[in-house]
């Protein structure tokens, strides 16, 4: 009887980036993935739906982690200090990813149903944090923009990070996107439309 493999997860998760690295997402099978592990096909479906999932196992926890954070933010914070603070919590548990991230995303642009897969992901992380604000007081269409605002920062600070991780950590990259937004918006003055 074969022994439990502490690191069959990590093995698994290894061959796979290594193989669609190489090959591309569509031309990598599970069992391709389960032969270059060493392991059995009942071993990744211990830890992996299916293939896709070896990329998104763990991104179902940010959603809810960035709504923790927005709802347990300090009291005093506006709706969007709140944000992004949660934003900056969530980067400093991704601090140590940068590599596996950095090849994940890779993978994740070289593939449309990924892509789809990315946004959808990116939906819930929204819709999350959207009602999070709401708890907090923020109205509804207040709380709408704040998170689409907020996964904007995020995947752009993210994109930033995976390019060039050595440079910059992921929180910093999060205050550096936030700090170009807000140059870029500058002191804003609409003009009243003319009146037809």
């Amino acid at each position: 009887m074969p022994r439990w493999d502490p690191r069959a997860e990590d093995r698994l998760r290894e061959a796979a980036l290594e193989l669609f690295l190489e090959r591309g997402y569509e031309n990598v099978t599970v069992a391709e993935i389960t032969e270059r592990a060493g392991l059995t096909r009942r071993s990744f479906s211990r830890y992996f739906a299916d293939k896709r999932d070896v990329l998104f196992a763990e991104s179902e926890q940010l959603p809810l982690a960035l709504a923790h954070s927005v709802r347990h933010a300090d009291e005093s914070c506006s709706p969007f200090e709140a944000l992004l603070t949660a934003l900056g919590d969530a980067a400093g548990a991704l601090a140590d990813q940068a590599p596996l991230a950095a090849q994940r995303r890779a993978i994740v642009q070289a593939s449309p149903e990924l892509q789809e897969r990315g946004r959808t992901k990116f939906a819930a992380v929204t819709d999350a944090v959207a009602g999070a604000l709401r708890d907090r007081g923020a109205a509804e269409s207040e709380a709408v923009l704040l998170a689409e605002v907020g996964a904007a920062i995020f995947r752009s600070a993210f994109q930033r990070w995976t390019d060039r991780p050595d440079d910059a950590g992921l929180p910093a990259r999060i205050r550096e996107a936030t700090a170009e937004l807000a140059a870029g918006l500058g002191t804003v003055d609409f003009p009243e439309p003319p009146r037809t």
